[in-house]
């Protein structure tokens, strides 16, 4: 199936800690199937060792904003995450969006922050970063990963800002967007009964029986439930 200019572009927003690096295999699937797609490379997932202001959710948003005036014609976002956070915000009056997917992400509602959803509370200080917890990512990201696989993407992860999970959404696009719930149904990051409750915001929901990365563990079960949602005369999932 070759893409054509009636076709959507996906826009694929990473989670904490990980980087556009992390969508390769999915990226690939995508194209064999004539799908077009950009990853986007967030900066609060990148220490600033010379001190300066880490970035938060506000400056993801910019970034995913930038990258959506970037491309011709329509587009669907792809957040997988806390990249569900970011991209809530970005498409708000976006005009090329045509569907907002979140993968096992935070589909955050005004005044939410990734922190206040799951009842954590926020620190005095949310200046710095958190390192990734290298000892457990592979059982809590990457369970059904090939080894080989996990294991690379483990040595990648980066610091990511406390100020990404602290800050709020101010408008969320998904009230005005289409939107659409990837399930991931052995996620031991991000449990079922969050995943229901974000779900539950969304216009369809779609189910995979992956972990937290799908887009590592089943590349292409992804690419192909993408394409059924972002093709409008496919039948749904």
């Amino acid at each position: 199936m070759t893409a054509g200019p009636d076709r959507p572009t996906f826009l694929l927003v990473h989670g904490a800690w990980h980087g556009a690096w992390c969508w390769d295999p999915l990226r690939t699937a995508l194209a064999a199937d004539g799908w077009r797609s950009h990853a986007v490379d967030l900066p609060s997932s990148a220490a600033h060792p010379d001190g300066t202001r880490s970035a938060g959710l506000l400056e993801d948003a910019a970034v995913i904003r930038d990258h959506l005036r970037r491309i011709d014609g329509p587009v669907v976002t792809v957040a997988h995450s806390y990249g569900g956070a970011p991209a809530t915000e970005a498409v708000a009056g976006a005009a090329n969006v045509v569907r907002a997917v979140y993968v096992s992400a935070f589909q955050l509602d005004v005044g939410e922050s990734t922190f206040s959803f799951l009842g954590i509370p926020s620190p005095e200080d949310d200046t710095g970063h958190t390192p990734p917890d290298v000892a457990h990512a592979r059982q809590e990201y990457y369970a059904d990963v090939p080894a080989d696989v996990a294991d690379r993407a483990v040595a990648r992860l980066s610091p990511q800002s406390v100020r990404s999970f602290t800050e709020p959404v101010t408008t969320a696009g998904w009230r005005t967007v289409p939107s659409s719930y990837v399930v991931c149904d052995q996620d031991q990051a991000l449990d079922l009964s969050q995943q229901h409750r974000l779900a539950a915001r969304a216009d369809t929901v779609h189910r995979l029986p992956s972990s937290h990365s799908p887009f590592l563990s089943m590349p292409g079960e992804l690419a192909a439930l993408l394409a059924r949602i972002a093709d409008p005369v496919a039948p749904s999932a």
